[in-house]
């Protein structure tokens, strides 16, 4: 992967559009990526994982939309990047909140990815042809290309110091929690937890199996009973071994010892079955003579209480008699009792008619009330023709009502618009005062802001000249320290070369050669000085004379800065600027809040001559509308007063002319029924005379003497018939009896000794108990030889499918452990994902040492241990460090921070480029590395730079991310990011331009 152009717009901190040329920035392999903390060099990365995985890195949640950017510029992201030898252009833009185009407030922007490949056309030009614009499908096609994911890909192309240092110091679950993610290990985690559920899974089959051997040696137990015994112990839950062969043969012996007691048994019961026929016979002979002589007795019984009944006979015989005579006289007593019902009826309808008359009309004979019913019949038809004119009455008063209503809204419009008009001219001089006020407020704020323009330039000044007169002081007195480190330099350094020349004799002696002529030797004084004392003591004055000479430079160049941020302040202080700053600021307000008053005005204005056009118009509608509604209502009065006075007189003391209509029909309705029931009662008075005189006669020549004893002796046909059945029962019930009283059989049973059916029941019963006894006895030993042998067949198979879960699970209990690493004679406790990792991280680590050799000149060398951890702990991501100085592994926390730093980044390189190849190989021409330089000194930062230099002979580019001075005199190309109150900028500076 390899970056071109990143371009950021209203991004982050970044308020505008910038972007940065990375093949520019790229010539050197190497730039440095620096600013202010807070300033956003981070973003920058996060700027190039939201282009291509559309979310910003994992372990940050970033607000992508920059604060200080105009509400009309949209937050964009724009990469040009080739991957896997495929140039991309990738536009992504947030979902965000931004102004509508038409109208007033804000609108939700979607989230938009635009996909461009660069393509060559057929006569060598190159342009963009557009991809997708789907989310999904360029973000698979650009992750597809990369190889990684979006936690890969940040771990690997920007490399954190402080969570490698971290990675170094680490402990195994940790180191293997990062791995894991990184190389993508949840498939043998996946494994181990497959295994051991499996192995889980299995042993709960086993224990199930175990578990109904168990239910079925129980059952068999049960079954056999206590008298059933084996020579063979029973399977119990303490032994697994008794559960298997051990368990068959014990059920064996008890099913044998049940076949046997099973014959025993049966003999039993066939010889209570012989006994039990021979009581059988006795019994039923016994039941039959009982029979008998109880037949016998009960028909002697019977025939008795029979001849009791004889009078009652002859009375049913007597009656039966009667009624047959007056069967005779039916037709002419059914029409005697047919006209009382009706003459009894006609008397009640009468009655009820009468109940329903006026008091005028309740004496009048039938003639009569028919003469007034049809009187009323000719009022009503008179008032019928009245109808209509009461509709036109109602007519009437609802148009008056109407008219009322319409002549009060009338007058109501025209008092609101006659009130509205005599208010109006107050009304519009008060808001023609306002309009002249807030014209005032507008000149005042012109006003306002100018000053306030131009106070705030000298505020600023001010402060600018308040900081330069802080850091003079602060300066000042680094020059004096400065000044004073550099005379007391010069004097050591004087000091060391006076030394030095008076022991400079000595020096000439210890250069002579033996056999050479030789001035006497002379001694060198205690103390004397070397050529390399003197040398540093030189070294030291110089370094003294430039720290001098660079804080004076900043000394002087604070006092002009100063000077000219007080040409432009003046001698006012900052307080006092502020002050004034902010009166000027709420008089500012104040004279905006007064202005803002005159489009409210100017509204209320517009308002005002529409409603004194609209209220006008309604007074004249009102005032024409008033008098014809008037006019109306007079004519209208009229014609109801005269209505009202025939109406009222033809009503009468009804509500209303239908009322009375009614009233007189329903009178009507009652005369004439009461005079048609009059007549009905009288024709069925002389009816009812008639057929009881001819009744009575009928009833005399039967032999009868009164009508009333016909009426009482007279039977339906079906009584008749039941008292002939009756008397025919009696007669045949005697005849039946005495049949029976007259059987020789029963007569000889009756002589003999009363039968003792108890006796024999019970002897026949003992006999029954003791067959039952035996049956049940040899039943219930057959059925516990079928039941035995059906569970020894059945404990048969279940113990075969144990003997074979036994086996299953002693197989996946050893793959479980050997996957966790708990097998038996396991040398190092390793679980399958972490002896993976273990190999992953032996190739970071053999990556890393190559890096790591160099930045530490053959010092230290990163070793991978499998050792067992403490206490027992899983082992297999183990690190320590060995040191060439003293041949022995050290632990790497006991690095210092500067061999921390390599160490660590040593590791990220490593990483980086075994995950590159774990991803397939894709290389990743761009990496970035995250500060952590200041920890180093000048030899290791050297060889730091040189093993980041040789990134380049593999086509690399390294950006580094630090605030380290030395750096950016060391790295040419640089990006340094500025921030201000109004956003972050970006600036590419190079050697020349620095």
């Amino acid at each position: 992967m390899r970056l071109h152009h990143l371009t950021l717009q209203a991004f982050g901190p970044f308020a505008g559009t910038h972007t940065v040329d990375f093949d520019a920035l790229a010539a050197d392999g190497l730039f440095l990526l620096h600013g202010d903390t807070g300033a956003g060099k981070s973003t920058l990365f996060t700027a190039i994982c939201f282009a291509l995985y559309g979310e910003p890195p994992v372990d940050r949640e970033l607000m992508l939309r920059s604060h200080h950017a105009p509400d009309n510029l949209l937050t964009q992201v724009t990469l040009d990047v080739t991957v896997a030898g495929r140039r991309l252009l990738i536009d992504r833009v947030p979902q965000q909140k931004r102004p509508k185009r038409s109208g007033t407030g804000d609108t939700l922007q979607k989230a938009e990815t635009r996909l461009s490949r660069w393509t060559t056309d057929s006569l060598g030009q190159g342009h963009w042809e557009p991809s997708s614009k789907s989310h999904q499908e360029a973000g698979k096609e650009i992750k597809d290309l990369l190889g990684m994911s979006r936690t890969q890909f940040c771990q690997v192309v920007l490399l954190p110091q402080n969570e490698f240092t971290k990675f170094l110091y680490a402990a195994a679950p940790q180191r293997r929690e990062l791995l894991g993610k990184l190389f993508h290990t949840d498939r043998y985690a996946f494994i181990e937890r497959w295994l051991n559920d499996h192995s889980r899974t299995v042993q709960k089959t086993r224990d199930t199996a175990r578990d109904e051997v168990l239910h079925l040696a129980s059952r068999i137990h049960q079954a056999a009973g206590p008298n059933l015994k084996s020579e063979h112990d029973a399977p119990t839950p303490d032994d697994p071994h008794s559960l298997t062969s051990p368990a068959l043969t014990w059920a064996h012996d008890l099913t044998q010892a049940s076949q046997a007691d099973a014959l025993q048994a049966q003999g039993d019961a066939e010889t209570a079955r012989k006994n039990q026929l021979a009581h059988q016979e006795l019994e039923n002979d016994t039941r039959e003579l009982h029979q008998r002589q109880t037949a016998h007795a009960a028909a002697r019984e019977h025939m008795d209480r029979l001849n009791e009944q004889t009078p009652h006979q002859q009375e049913l015989a007597r009656h039966r008699e009667q009624a047959r005579r007056a069967q005779q006289l039916t037709p002419l007593l059914h029409a005697v009792t047919t006209a009382r019902t009706d003459h009894a009826r006609a008397q009640d309808t009468e009655r009820d008619a009468r109940t329903r008359l006026l008091p005028e009309h309740a004496t009048l004979q039938a003639a009569d009330l028919a003469t007034a019913g049809q009187q009323l019949r000719d009022d009503t038809a008179v008032l019928n023709t009245l109808l209509p004119e009461e509709d036109t009455l109602r007519q009437l008063t609802a148009d008056l009502k109407r008219i009322d209503a319409e002549q009060q809204d009338f007058t109501n419009q025209q008092r609101t618009a006659r009130d509205w008009l005599d208010q109006e001219t107050t009304q519009r001089v008060l808001l023609e005062g306002r309009r002249e006020a807030a014209r005032q407020a507008e000149e005042d704020s012109r006003g306002h802001q100018a000053q306030l323009d131009a106070l705030g330039i000298r505020l600023a000044a001010a402060q600018r000249r308040d900081a330069h007169l802080a850091q003079i002081t602060t300066a000042e007195q680094r020059l004096t320290a400065a000044q004073k480190e550099a005379e007391q330099a010069a004097q050591a350094h004087i000091d060391i070369r006076r030394r030095r020349t008076e022991g400079m004799a000595a020096e000439l002696a210890a250069g002579l050669t033996d056999g050479a002529p030789c001035p006497a030797p002379a001694q060198a004084p205690e103390g004397y000085p070397t050529r390399e004392a003197e040398q540093a003591a030189e070294e030291t004055h110089q370094q003294a004379l430039e720290q001098r000479d660079a804080v004076a430079a900043e000394l002087q160049k604070l006092r002009e800065n100063a000077a000219g941020a007080t040409g432009e302040a003046g001698d006012t202080t900052l307080a006092t600027l502020k002050t004034e700053h902010d009166q000027l600021t709420q008089h500012l307000a104040d004279a905006l809040r007064r202005a803002a008053d005159r489009g409210i005005v100017e509204e209320e204005l517009l308002k005002l001559d529409r409603e004194h056009t609209a209220m006008t118009e309604q007074d004249s509608t009102a005032t024409a509308g008033l008098s014809a509604r008037t006019a109306t209502h007079e004519t209208l009065s009229r014609q109801q007063a005269e209505l009202t006075r025939k109406l009222d007189t033809a009503r009468g003391t009804a509500p209303t002319l239908a009322a009375r209509i009614d009233d007189l029909t329903r009178t009507a309705d009652h005369l004439e029924q009461a005079a048609e029931a009059s007549r009905t009662a009288a024709t069925l008075t002389q009816t009812l005379h008639t057929r009881t005189s001819e009744a009575t006669d009928a009833a005399a020549s039967q032999g009868f003497d009164t009508l009333a004893a016909a009426e009482q002796a007279l039977l339906s046909e079906q009584d008749i018939n039941a008292l002939e059945e009756e008397i025919n029962q009696w007669r045949e019930a005697r005849a039946t009896h005495q049949a029976v009283i007259d059987d020789p059989a029963l007569q000889h049973a009756a002589a003999q000794p009363p039968a003792d059916v108890d006796a024999a029941a019970s002897r026949r019963a003992a006999a029954d108990d003791q067959h039952a006894q035996a049956v049940t006895a040899a039943t219930a030993a057959r059925t516990r030889t079928s039941e035995l042998t059906q569970l020894a067949t059945t404990l048969g198979t279940a113990v075969e499918h144990l003997k074979e879960l036994e086996l299953a699970h002693n197989t996946a209990r050893h793959l479980a452990d050997l996957a966790t690493g708990n097998a038996p004679g396991t040398r190092v406790r390793m679980q399958l994902e972490a002896y993976v990792l273990a190999a992953r991280l032996e190739q970071v680590v053999a990556a890393a040492n190559t890096r790591l050799h160099r930045m530490s000149e053959g010092r230290y060398t990163l070793r991978h241990s499998d050792q067992q951890a403490a206490h027992g702990a899983r082992s297999g991501l183990g690190l320590e460090i060995t040191d060439s100085w003293t041949g022995r592994p050290r632990k790497t926390d006991t690095l210092s921070g500067g061999e921390s730093f390599f160490a660590s980044l040593s590791l990220a390189l490593g990483l980086a480029d075994v995950v590159t190849h774990e991803a397939g190989g894709n290389p990743l021409d761009t990496l970035f590395i995250d500060e952590g330089f200041g920890t180093l000194d000048d030899d290791t930062l050297h060889n730091v730079l040189d093993v980041l230099d040789s990134l380049r002979a593999h086509d690399r580019t390294v950006g580094v991310i630090s605030h380290i001075p030395e750096l950016r005199r060391r790295i040419t190309q640089r990006l340094h990011v500025r921030k201000s109150p109004t956003g972050s900028t970006l600036v590419h500076l190079t050697e020349a331009a620095e």
